[in-house]
């Protein structure tokens, strides 16, 4: 990628974030965002990653709340007792915990389903949550650009990984779900298959925008697999908008400054930006429902190239061949 082509993309980028994050100031003038009421989810178990921060802790905490065993897959040591803690009291509920993964190390990522099949329960929700955004151009420990290798890799691998324990779990009328969010930076997003590190020419904007558009491909495949072989297991995908998390570190100072002084008004708070991802977890709504990208509960069109089955299958087939994860063609 060019100088020029970066720029562009930054470009393109910062207006997907414009674009909606005047979209929420619209509705927080009309009103503002709804908490949905969601059902209770009693003696079902759910992984969360990134569970310790922003989205994500908001996820592991109201997922908790409607009384389900949760467990925060994540590789900040240092504050799980902490969260944990404050979710359980949060909750009164302590079927919650922290299991350490590191979705940058597809050793930890196999650690970490080791030592979670070694506790013998069922997992019936998955939520690819956890992500890094626009950071400055380095390598996981398997040596993959970080966007690609941790937002998307990570999670390819970890969801292949407890494919078994989820389509063990998953019955008629109560499907085990896989979540992975997702951006509407995927609409800007290019994906080179020829590429796929961005080491031609590095823009962190394309970067995250790429993993953010692979995210969406692979849960429209993963889910014509599961309803190939009839499991009852189903894959959403989701869109959280514009939150106020620590993600924002790295974009443009203006935008930091801007996003800083009126996010009260612009951005969505973690509990408002988790609602999706709630959702495509526990509606009864979506039972046995899968393949769809969900933005404020709702379904909407993703990028019209997702749905190019020739392209899913070629992404899948490279990240297999990457992580080791047997291909399965259609």
């Amino acid at each position: 990628m060019s100088p020029l082509s970066a720029a562009r993309a930054a470009l393109r980028v910062y207006a997907a974030g414009a674009a909606v994050i005047l979209a929420q100031l619209l509705r927080r003038c009309r009103g503002g965002f709804l908490e949905p009421g969601f059902p209770r989810q009693p003696d079902r178990v759910a992984i969360v990653t990134g569970g310790t921060d922003g989205i994500g802790y908001s996820t592991a905490k109201h997922l908790a709340r409607l009384g389900m065993h949760v467990i925060i897959a994540g590789n900040n040591d240092s504050k799980a007792n902490q969260v944990v803690s404050k979710i359980k009291e949060e909750t009164l509920n302590d079927k919650v915990e922290f299991l350490f993964c590191d979705l940058a190390s597809m050793m930890s990522i196999r650690e970490f389903v080791q030592k979670f099949k070694m506790k013998k329960i069922p997992l019936h929700v998955l939520v690819n949550n956890a992500g890094v955004m626009m950071v400055p151009q380095r390598k996981t420990r398997d040596g993959f650009e970080e966007h690609f290798g941790l937002n998307y890799l990570g999670h390819f691998l970890l969801t292949n990984l407890l494919l078994d324990t989820l389509r063990e779990s998953g019955s008629p009328g109560h499907s085990a779900r896989v979540v992975t969010v997702s951006s509407a930076t995927h609409y800007v997003a290019e994906l080179n298959m020829d590429d796929l590190q961005s080491s031609a020419c590095y823009s962190a904007h394309a970067a995250y925008a790429q993993s953010k558009l692979a995210l969406v491909l692979f849960t429209y495949h993963l889910q014509r697999l599961l309803a190939a072989e009839g499991s009852h297991v189903t894959a959403n995908v989701v869109d959280p908008g514009v939150v106020h998390t620590d993600l924002y570190q790295h974009v443009f100072w203006g935008t930091r400054l801007v996003m800083k002084l009126f996010s009260w008004l612009l951005l969505k708070t973690p509990d408002e930006g988790a609602w999706t991802s709630i959702y495509a977890a526990v509606t009864p709504e979506l039972e046995g429902v899968g393949g769809r990208y969900l933005y404020n509960e709702k379904e909407t069109k993703s990028l019209h190239v997702t749905y190019n089955q020739k392209l899913q299958q070629q992404l899948w087939s490279k990240s297999c061949d990457m992580t080791g994860v047997l291909d399965v063609t259609l």
